[in-house]
């Protein structure tokens, strides 16, 4: 007999916040804010600075008043420690079920259908232990029939200070549900976003118990297919099934704001540069081609004049290649570039992507194969040379034009696991 499906969804609590007070546990009971890149707004928050009123996104110039007062502790965002820290629970928590969807960063989907287990709450509460213990990060562990459910359940345990850490909604009685449910404001459904909140709320659904009641039509009315599937997952019918780690990816997007407005084109060629090269890095290793791409650029949108510019372009075979992607990509923004407008943020899109074993020789002659064959050789030995030695030993000279375009980080911790030179110090008694 098939098992019903059973979905558990890991949370990590304040992630950013969590990795940085993991090597400076003085900050434990302090409030705490990561600021995102030019420590512009606020993108993570201890439960401290939650309990100020420090709103998520907040822009922090205007709190920085408050900041001091408090003794509010910032840091500028360190992406490559969380990065590092986040494949350290994947590793956990692969080793529990392969059967793992990396959702986001500091999120990850567990399908524990075909796993012998008698109390998920107790699970939950060991798998939590478990990552405390071996990460140092916590967690918030969500149990229930359909992700939608599992995803609620998480954020409960997180706020309820009597759950342990876990919630399995399987434990619950349909009336206890129901309350459950209806305890959950509209703006908390996963799904449910600033655009469809006050819509539901017109139509006098203001939770997530009154949304599960709707008639399957009339939520395809109102949100469509996705409104039909999420009114179903409320009712524990699932409609989302775990994307298995490894999906092939889609698109590939990087973009950077600068670290100041410039006008100055050699520091927009640097940071296409490096953001080309970042991009073709992340082809090869899923052994893609992209065929297409498209560079955009923009002024800020707070100033007088905003302007967005941006070229598709189409690569004549299909490529991996950063010396390739980059060059076109610098001669695109070249053509959209003004020396008198200053620009603040640089995007790239590679798409329309190919196996990398999928070439094929045309009719015309276009597609050189052996000259691609020579360029995969020559890019394996350019990987191979830094996965050994470290990222960036071997990069291309345009990324050294111009280092002015890189987002200030005035407020950065150490890259405690990601740098020889900055690996944290033990000291005996």
């Amino acid at each position: 007999m098939t098992r019903p499906p059973v979905f558990a969804l890991i949370d990590c609590n304040n992630f950013f916040v969590s990795c940085e007070r993991l090597f400076q546990p003085a900050l434990v009971g302090r409030p705490v804010v990561v600021l995102s890149s030019n420590d512009g707004c606020v993108i993570s928050r201890s439960n401290e600075a939650k309990a100020l009123g420090i709103p998520m996104g907040a822009p922090a110039f205007k709190f920085r008043d408050l900041f001091r007062q408090q003794g509010v502790k910032q840091f500028s965002a360190n992406f490559e420690l969380y990065g590092d820290i986040s494949q350290r629970i994947t590793s956990v928590l692969t080793g529990i079920t392969p059967r793992t969807e990396i959702y986001s960063v500091d999120e990850s989907f567990l399908d524990l259908q075909a796993l012998d287990i008698d109390n998920y709450y107790q699970w939950g509460r060991a798998a939590r232990k478990r990552l405390l213990r071996e990460v140092g990060i916590p967690t918030s562990v969500g149990i229930a029939p359909t992700k939608t459910l599992a995803k609620l359940a998480s954020e409960h345990a997180k706020k309820n200070p009597n759950s342990g850490g876990a919630e399995d909604l399987f434990e619950h009685s349909s009336t206890e549900r129901e309350a459950y449910l209806a305890n959950t404001p509209i703006k908390d459904i996963w799904g449910i976003g600033r655009r469809l909140a006050p819509k539901l709320k017109a139509e006098g659904v203001f939770n997530a118990f009154q949304l599960s009641q709707l008639r399957p039509q009339h939520a395809n009315q109102l949100m469509g297919v996705h409104g039909k599937q999420l009114i179903a997952e409320l009712n524990g019918v699932a409609c989302h099934p775990l994307e298995r780690f490894g999906k092939v990816r889609q698109t590939i997007m990087k973009g950077r704001t600068f670290g100041e407005d410039t006008n100055q084109f050699h520091v927009i060629e640097a940071s296409l540069a490096t953001l080309g090269a970042r991009a073709a890095n992340y082809l090869r290793q899923d052994g893609l081609l992209a065929r297409s791409a498209v560079v955009s650029l923009n002024t800020n949108r707070h100033h007088p004049n905003y302007q967005y510019l941006s070229q598709s372009i189409r690569f004549g075979t299909p490529t991996a290649d950063t010396g390739q992607i980059t060059s076109q990509l610098v001669q695109a923004a070249l053509e959209l570039f003004n020396p008198a407008s200053k620009y603040h943020r640089a995007n790239i899109l590679l798409y329309d992507f190919v196996g990398h074993d999928r070439l094929q020789a045309d009719l015309f002659g276009d597609v050189d194969v052996a000259a691609h064959q020579a360029s995969q050789a020559r890019l394996q030995a350019l990987d191979d040379l830094n996965g050994r030695y470290g990222q960036h030993t071997v990069r291309y000279a345009a990324e050294d034009l111009s280092g002015n375009w890189r987002p200030k980080r005035e407020l950065c911790s150490p890259h405690y696991t990601t740098d020889w030179d900055e690996l944290p110090v033990a000291f005996t008694a």
